[in-house]
């Protein structure tokens, strides 16, 4: 391997920084140019790389779910993110959930230290300005062009991207901006809670305390959700048509769909008996853990796009938070992706240009663990077109695989993000869903032979690039 053998990335969020990691690994030189501090974006709020700035939850790592299989998956191919997940990691019953500023610091400094990778703060506003083949002339920065010629380059940029980058890319693809809204949900103080009222306890038993829950007569839930429905929102755009993932709604838009919703949805009481009466409330408010102090605590599934004032005085119609000490109010920020199936091969190389390679939210996927997974597969591919080797695809029953296949090859002409579920994995054969009758032992056993499939796919992936290293 040469010396001056080196990738681009651009974009220190949880996919870039697994792609980085993944090829410097492999032994390649990495640049990883992240904007941050020189221009902050709405929602981030320090310089720290893979800082994640809605939830802290990186959903169920419960054995024989979808979410658990791709966390293996990664775990398995030496993520990054997901050692770091487990170092930081805070109570929250099935779900892997982090202290999410010691989480940014691991991965951060792990970064840092690494001898191949240079961290380069500043902001990327062409394609053209740090990639992939284009000949120099043709763009501002010559003496960049020169130096980086050719050189394989992953963005990695994330649903906040830059306005100036977004314009880039959408030259590159041909495609006006593909979006939709996000929102994040607010925390509040731990020692602001009113424990008489709420009490701790996660669902079905699962985890033991693990969670602060706020129970709700019907009366209270009447008067909340009026409440709710009334309050004024944060206007978006006037010439934007709202785009919501139906994953991560604003409370206030399920609010808007039935009196009920809240209850069969974020709110719902079901395996959340209130020690006080030993019975299930009307309606009940779970908050997790942010912190490994444990001295903050958000609320599952309230994020929203309200006007903090009236975010303040809703949330304190909830029994226990009426003298809650916000920390951080829900608000709400704008989520670029590409039309992947149009522009990305199976290996996340762009079809048009083979040193050109997309990860992470952008290209489609959402979730974090589900842009760990991009990145990872990105980071080793780059690498080896860096090395003129043929670039992998993840096996087919794999949730990596099916997550690729997703974003590259699906057939709609509105196109749209996703997260990993078994309904992406590719099904079992005929004869093992008349053996296996019940969901539950259908997924189990994708799972087991996903994982089985994985691990010769790796031990195979990885005895070559050892070898074709020592040549």
């Amino acid at each position: 391997m040469s010396d001056t053998e080196f990738i681009n990335i651009i974009g220190g969020g949880l996919a870039g920084v697994e792609a980085a990691w993944q090829a410097a690994e492999m032994g390649a030189k990495v640049r990883l140019y992240e904007m941050r501090p020189v221009r902050q974006t709405p929602a981030h709020r320090t310089d720290k790389l893979a800082e994640i700035v809605c939830s802290n939850s990186l959903k169920t790592d419960e054995p024989g779910s979808a979410p658990y299989l791709l966390k293996e998956e990664l775990r398995r191919g030496g993520s990054l993110v997901m050692e770091a997940a487990a170092a930081t990691r805070v109570p929250a019953g099935a779900a892997l959930s982090v202290d999410r500023i010691k989480f940014a610091e691991y991965i951060t400094e792990r970064i840092e230290r690494h001898p191949n990778i240079e961290i380069v703060r500043e902001e990327v506003t062409s394609i053209d300005a740090r990639n992939a083949g284009i000949p120099a002339g043709e763009c501002e920065n010559d003496d960049i062009r020169r130096q980086d010629a050719g050189v394989p380059t992953i963005i990695a940029t994330g649903p906040l991207t830059s306005d100036a980058l977004t314009a880039d890319i959408m030259r590159f693809t041909g495609d006006d901006q593909l979006y939709f809204y996000d929102a994040i949900a607010p925390i509040v103080a731990a020692d602001s809670i009113d424990m008489s009222i709420a009490f701790k306890a996660a669902r079905y038993g699962k985890g033991g305390d693990d969670y602060i829950n706020c129970p709700m007569s019907k009366e209270q839930y009447e008067t909340f959700y009026n409440a709710l429905t009334e309050a004024k929102s944060v206007p978006l755009k006037r010439f934007e048509e709202t785009h919501w993932f139906e994953s991560c709604l604003p409370i206030e838009e399920i609010a808007r769909r039935g009196v009920d919703t809240l209850r069969f949805g974020p709110m719902k009481p079901v395996g959340l008996p209130d020690p006080k009466t030993g019975e299930e409330a009307y309606a009940c408010v779970q908050l997790r853990q942010e912190n490994l102090m444990a001295d903050a605590y958000g609320l599952v599934g309230f994020q929203n796009h309200l006007r903090y004032g009236e975010q303040e005085r809703v949330l304190r119609l909830i029994p226990g938070l009426e003298n809650a000490e916000f920390l951080q109010f829900g608000q709400i920020h704008r989520n670029t992706f590409i039309n992947s199936p149009k522009i990305l091969n199976e290996t996340l190389a762009t079809k048009t240009n083979p040193n050109l390679f997309f990860a992470g939210q952008i290209t489609g996927v959402e979730g974090y663990v589900e842009s760990v997974a991009t990145g990872w597969l990105a980071g080793r591919n780059a690498v080896r077109t860096l090395r003129g080797k043929p670039l992998i695809t993840a096996p087919q029953t794999s949730a990596i695989g099916a997550l690729c296949r997703y974003v590259s090859n699906v057939e709609t002409k509105n196109f749209q993000p996703v997260n990993i579920t078994f309904g992406l994995l590719e099904p079992l054969p005929p004869e093992l869903r008349k053996k296996y009758r019940k969901k539950r032992e259908r997924h189990t056993v994708q799972v087991e032979r996903a994982l089985k499939d994985w691990d010769e796919w790796l031990e195979n992936m990885n005895r070559g690039d050892v070898e074709a290293q020592r040549v």
